[in-house]
């Protein structure tokens, strides 16, 4: 058996898809980030690593206290292996604290190269049972991620039956096929959701045609946006942790190397003020973490099968997101003092809201809006540089948001 890690709390992974994202992860409360290169992951077109990228997010995640893991959990064909063999021998230097795979073929071909590297196992080899980790532990894995099936009670059972470490997903977008492995973006556009390019037509909406009639389709009236027969929820666990805390398990994962920099720090601040708090008093839930978690752009929120597939809420009527807030503006700071980088419109009077690490925020009003240079403005527009007057407490990767207006 593997020996299972000791910590004072479960370590919060969050996902890396930019650089950016990457110091926004830190600076927001993660222990631990995940990313990935161009090649042998699962999201192509998240904005990946090169090599030089890799060293200075070690260095970055190194001083900071914080696991760096790369994700190499695509299925390879054979003629990738010269690739990733390659890859492997660049990245030994770098030092990463663990590689994320699916395909036993990568296990052995890291084993071979890189035999001391750490090894977790992605949510792709759908490990839903005890036996299952142990043949995992077995071969080297030191960690797995459990399927995103699994109920509370599954989980349990889990944690009583091995010694491998145990990650779970507690927030983002689920799959409406077993833990990612569809083929259906392979059979309508030949883009394989398991090599990393999937076009999610599980979100697409649908119509009926039959088949005398071919020129003519029928909707089928989910609701009046279209219809979505496969469209899932996102996953929202937050409440859930005190359970998923006893049941023992070792690190909480966020879904969402494609999500904005918005999303990457309102996750990351709420996960990391609920497991510190969860961890001392598993009964001090607080209704604010749930409030923030409705402010970053999502899909209803759902439970998944946590607790039982009977009563499992997957599916969601229309693929439409829901969008409370935008994102408006990132804090950085030059020789002259803090300005912010526009990320999208606001005005002079808006109400905008600073937020920081540690759950700090603060609402207040634009009065003055000034160029770099000095220049007044009446707006703060998307990639625009200009100067505000922040609350005192404002500090560099701090970010703005403002409230949509209903019509």
């Amino acid at each position: 058996m593997q020996q299972k890690i000791n910590r004072k709390h479960p370590e919060l992974l969050m996902p890396a898809g930019d650089m950016q994202k990457l110091k926004t992860a830190i600076r927001f409360g993660a222990d631990a980030v995940y990313l990935g290169t161009a090649d042998f992951g699962l999201r192509a077109h998240a904005g990946n690593f090169d090599l030089e990228q890799l060293r200075i997010a070690r260095e970055l995640t190194r001083e900071a206290d914080v696991a760096l893991y790369l994700t190499l959990n695509a299925s390879l064909r054979p003629e990738e292996f010269t690739a990733l063999e390659h890859l492997l021998e660049e990245l030994k230097p770098v030092d990463l604290d663990a590689y994320i795979i699916a395909d036993p073929g990568v296990l052995t071909t890291i084993r071979r190269i890189d035999p001391q590297r750490s090894i977790h196992l992605s949510t792709q080899s759908n490990s839903c049972n005890p036996q299952t980790a142990e043949f995992w532990g077995s071969c080297g894995v030191s960690r797995i991620n459990l399927a995103r099936e699994l109920t509370l009670e599954d989980i349990n059972a889990f944690s009583g039956q091995t010694e491998v470490e145990l990650e779970c997903f507690v927030h983002g977008a689920m799959c409406v096929a077993h833990s990612g492995r569809c083929l259906l973006s392979t059979a309508l556009l030949g883009r394989g959701a398991n090599q990393g390019d999937c076009a999610q037509p599980c979100r697409w909406n649908y119509a009926l045609v039959e088949e005398t009639r071919p020129g003519e389709s029928f909707a089928i009236e989910e609701d009046y946006r279209g219809t979505y027969l496969m469209n899932s929820r996102d996953l929202c666990l937050v409440e859930q942790l005190p359970q998923l805390l006893a049941a023992g398990i070792d690190s909480f994962k966020v879904e969402g190397r494609m999500k904005s920099l918005y999303y990457v720090a309102t996750t990351a601040r709420v996960y990391r003020d609920a497991i510190d708090r969860l961890s001392v008093d598993p009964a001090d839930i607080d209704p604010l973490w749930q409030e923030e978690l409705e402010k970053v752009s999502h899909r209803p929120y759902d439970t998944g099968f946590l607790f039982g597939h009977d009563d499992a809420k997957i599916h969601a009527a229309d693929t439409h997101y829901i969008r409370t807030h935008d994102f408006v503006g990132f804090v950085r700071r030059d020789q002259n003092g803090l300005w912010v980088e526009g990320r999208n419109k606001f005005v002079l009077g808006d109400e905008i809201e600073l937020i920081g690490p540690a759950m700090k925020q603060e609402t207040f009003r634009v009065d003055e809006i000034q160029s770099l240079t000095g220049e007044p403005l009446v707006a703060g527009q998307p990639n625009s540089q200009l100067r505000l007057r922040l609350p005192d407490w404002a500090d560099e990767g701090d970010l703005l948001r403002l409230q949509r207006v209903e019509n």
